[in-house]
């Protein structure tokens, strides 16, 4: 029987974070290795590069790979250092979400997530999902683990997730009431799944569509 374990932490103070290590779910499996170096691919419906400064905005229907890497959005800013180091900024088409995915080295498994705008470190390996975030582990085709809050940061070399349920911008004052909930399922158990009892936790979905409409 398929055994998960739901969190519901209700924040007391400004913000609250946490560090997820997949290994507490069973194994360790950093990112795809290889994706670092693979050279960064964008479509999109209009484009300004500045050569001087080594930026590249792109707008409309937005669709970045780089190895097993993809990004959609509405806009991607894209910068690279005098190291040839990438950084991105996805922005999510109003009332819709930013979209991010990546295959974990050696598995048949992929981290997936969305947000309002998502932010892309090629130097330090980090991807930032920024408001209204969701990070889910796919496990082939079924949805293992899954955690919600206003920041969410997946650190691609430790594979350690740090979500943080109060964020505020510039000009906001500090959240009291924010929330992370995280919901993570064994290893074993994501192979063999079994009826739902009634009452219990809805099974959670899988997204199909990217840059869904706003949760």
């Amino acid at each position: 029987m398929t055994s998960k374990i739901r969190a519901d932490m209700k924040l007391s103070y400004a913000s609250l974070l946490i560090a997820v290590a997949c290994a507490l779910s069973g194994g360790v499996a950093l990112a795809e290795r290889a994706d670092r170096n693979k050279p960064m691919n964008i479509e999109a419906d209009a484009l300004r590069y500045d050569d001087l400064k080594q930026t590249s905005i792109f707008t409309g229907r937005v669709v970045m790979t780089k190895g097993t890497i993809v990004i959609r959005g509405a806009r991607v800013d894209v910068r690279q250092d005098a190291e040839g180091y990438q950084f991105g900024t996805v922005t999510a088409e109003p009332g819709k979400l930013a979209y991010y995915r990546q295959k974990r080295e050696g598995l048949d498994e992929y981290i997936e997530g969305e947000a309002d705008s998502i932010e892309y470190d090629g130097r330090a390996d980090r991807v930032r999902f920024i408001r209204n975030a969701e990070l889910r582990r796919l496990r082939g085709a079924t949805v293992a683990d899954e955690m919600t809050g206003s920041l969410i940061v997946y650190d691609n070399t430790t594979d350690v997730f740090t979500v943080d349920g109060s964020v505020t911008t510039p000009g906001q004052q500090a959240g009291t009431g924010g929330r992370v909930r995280a919901i993570l399922t064994p290893r074993g158990a994501a192979s063999a799944p079994a009826a739902v009892a009634p009452g219990a936790p809805a099974q959670l979905r899988q997204s199909i569509t990217i840059g869904g409409e706003r949760k």
